[in-house]
């Protein structure tokens, strides 16, 4: 089963009145707004904010929006396309906990419960810098 990925239409308006997230994104298939620093992290916030709607929108059992890829006519927005993957979304944005048994030397074992470690702590966090995320 392959992934599911949508594409929608947004508008990328300036407002100089923000000096610190100067960019406005409208997003007309959800009716929503969302805002960023730069032009790319405005695509990226529409990207997140098509993601967390469509995720609602399934676990909610309503039907998406129609995808939209259509221009509008507005002179002084940038009209752009953002596309994403709603599947790989969900599996990054998962925070759910998972129970692992793992396999780690005695010695390992001995000196972080003296430490008093965390290990579900430190394996997270080992995991997510060798991953890059």
């Amino acid at each position: 089963m392959s992934d599911l990925i949508l594409t929608y239409s947004v508008l990328i308006k300036e407002d100089s009145k923000d000096s610190k997230v100067p960019y406005l994104v409208y997003i007309p298939a959800f009716d929503g707004y969302t805002q960023g620093t730069s032009i790319a992290d405005a695509i990226e916030m529409a990207r997140d904010f098509i993601g967390l709607q469509a995720i609602d929108y399934l676990d909610e059992h309503r039907e998406l929006p129609a995808e939209d890829i259509h221009g509008f006519d507005s002179p002084d927005s940038i009209n752009t396309i953002v596309d994403i993957n709603v599947d790989q979304y969900r599996r990054r944005h998962d925070t759910k906990l998972v129970k692992k048994t793992l396999t780690i030397p005695n010695y390992l074992n001995e000196l972080g419960m003296e430490q008093k470690l965390n290990f579900s702590k430190v394996l997270t966090e080992a995991l997510k810098q060798k991953l890059n995320i």
